[in-house]
């Protein structure tokens, strides 16, 4: 006897799943985004993100990630005659995203004509794509970033310039000149140091009677994480006889041949799977030395400064995403006769993720727009690190509560939330783990000129509400005494970030989500999520946050 549905033996009608979240526009549905990017004078690039919303919404784009994430790149070390090769090979759909990802100008936006709101239109196309896959956003930062150190070499920087801010996308491993766009990574990592570049081993000599910046150098060594080593060209760094220096390497050499680097191995990531990562070997690296020699950390921390700030871009789309996701699921699943949504503890998780993910926006927008404005480098310099620390402390966190939401669906890997999981705290740990970060902000904050920029800032919805004022005044007395901050660091940059949030939130954000912000994130609110007052506007603050299919 068959078991069809005539047969009274049916079990699989499926009735009461959340529906999916696809095709729809992720630049027009965030009223958020919308704002922060008109706010901080990147509406010109209005049409562009709006087409960037609509690739990174798509059903398309979730399929390609959902391939490029399960088929990983591999390592080809060798070819069939026993030559060593050391390439990468991945599957079709990182190539399909990496054209996408480059053809949005996600790392070439902030340097083309140089726009008023330049970094924060950027900083809308990486906030964009971070909700669609993250680990071509990778190579895509770095290759934004090279140009910060770049721009201490002009000859090195006209030389490769343009073919760096291409918007084509060329994976061949050939040379340089054969390519009419160019890809750019950073290998610094050695295991004896991790974030401590002061523990750099791999060493550098003349190439030939020339030495120092512009010279040619060959490096021999090793470095423990070099992300993207398909890349065409990547910076690193080596000890000279006067110390650490910074290097412009190629992949490729101008003969063709592959640059003198062996590949030991792919890294076996908890996320990020569909960028390769890599251990490598260099026995005498072609390079070129970049900047001051025994200036390298300095140097490469042009580039490290800018991927710290997409960090914090990248940990804020990933909230925003697993956001979307959690209400989408709530809006259209019933539990005891009544749709997720509308059961007020469910009610309230939902509102306090979406308040969450909007301050953690407005924070890293604030951040690209100090970054646009050069008048503002004393703020540039607390407000990158203080975003970059907090809102990747957060992500976690958030991700876990939204696929919580989600119930045991949230937690297969055929779901997008298994992504997001595994990725959220990935950008915690890149470009220097939480305590390094923190310092650096402790450091920063030595300078009067610093902690006033910050200050000043929050300052600006002074008397807005009474948690945010004397949130300031805790402030201004703990940076009154800044040889006494290292101790309590962690706490201070915390309180430096939610201050800042709240500062933004309730200059530019509906009073629903503000109050809701201050209530719970200043003095010692509760921080677990789900924790908004009673009387809180849950339903406006969610209504904002969601996003519609189609």
């Amino acid at each position: 006897m068959g078991f069809g549905s005539d047969d009274g033996y049916a079990t699989h009608e499926v009735h009461n799943q959340a529906a999916v979240l696809a095709d729809y526009n992720a630049f027009t549905g965030d009223l958020a985004l919308q704002q922060a990017i008109a706010l901080f004078d990147g509406g010109w690039a209005e049409a562009g993100l709006i087409k960037c919303g609509a690739l990174t919404g798509s059903a398309h784009v979730q399929g390609l990630a959902r391939m490029a994430d399960r088929n990983r790149p591999e390592l080809r070390s060798h070819d069939r005659f026993g030559n060593r090769v050391d390439e990468i090979e991945y599957h079709p759909a990182w190539h399909e995203l990496m054209a996408g990802l480059r053809g949005s100008g996600y790392h070439s936006l902030a340097w083309k004509g140089q726009q008023p709101g330049a970094q924060v239109a950027r900083a809308g196309v990486s906030y964009l794509w971070n909700q669609a896959e993250n680990g071509v956003c990778c190579p895509g930062a770095m290759t934004f970033a090279s140009i910060g150190a770049l721009k201490i070499d002009a000859d090195l920087l006209a030389r490769y310039q343009e073919k760096i801010l291409s918007n084509g996308y060329d994976p061949r491993p050939v040379p340089a000149e054969e390519k009419e766009s160019l890809g750019v990574g950073m290998a610094m990592t050695e295991k004896q140091g991790g974030s401590d570049l002061r523990q750099t081993q791999t060493s550098a000599r003349p190439a030939g009677p020339n030495s120092g910046p512009g010279a040619a150098y060959l490096l021999t060594g090793h470095k423990w994480f070099f992300s993207v080593p398909a890349s065409d060209l990547f910076l690193t760094l080596a000890r000279t006889d006067k110390g650490v220096s910074c290097f412009l390497a190629r992949g490729w050499l101008e003969n063709g041949e592959r640059n003198h680097l062996l590949i030991q191995r792919l890294k076996d990531k908890c996320g990020n799977r569909a960028n390769a990562s890599s251990e490598v070997e260099f026995r005498d690296l072609h390079a070129v030395m970049l900047g001051e020699e025994g200036r390298g950390i300095p140097t490469i921390l042009e580039m490290a400064h800018l991927t710290r700030l997409e960090c914090a871009i990248a940990s804020a789309g990933i909230i925003r995403q697993a956001t979307s996701q959690a209400i989408n699921h709530a809006r259209t699943r019933s539990a005891f006769q009544r749709r997720l949504v509308d059961q007020p503890i469910m009610e309230n998780v939902l509102a306090d993720l979406a308040v969450e993910a909007e301050a953690h926006l407005w924070l890293a927008m604030r951040a690209a727009a100090a970054l646009d404005n050069a008048e503002e480098k004393a703020l540039n310099r607390i407000i990158t690190p203080v975003a970059k620390y907090w809102i990747c402390k957060r992500a976690p966190l958030a991700v876990a509560e939204a696929l919580e939401c989600h119930g045991g669906n949230g937690f297969i890997e055929e779901h997008l939330m298994a992504r997001l999981y595994r990725e959220a705290p990935l950008n915690g740990v890149w470009e220097g783990a939480g305590n390094v970060i923190c310092l650096d902000v402790i450091r920063a904050l030595q300078k009067p000129e610093a902690a006033g920029a910050v200050l000043d800032e929050i300052a600006l919805a002074r008397g807005a509400h009474p948690a945010l004022d004397a949130s300031l005044g805790v402030l201004s007395d703990r940076l009154a005494r800044p040889g006494e901050l290292e101790a309590d660091a962690r706490r201070t940059v915390e309180q430096l970030a939610n201050a800042l949030s709240a500062s933004l939130l309730l200059r530019h954000a509906p009073n629903a989500v503000s109050e809701a912000f201050c209530a719970t994130r200043l003095g010692n609110g509760a921080m677990a999520l789900g924790t908004l007052p009673k009387g809180s506007a849950c339903a406006a603050i969610i209504e904002r946050a969601a996003v519609a299919a189609g």
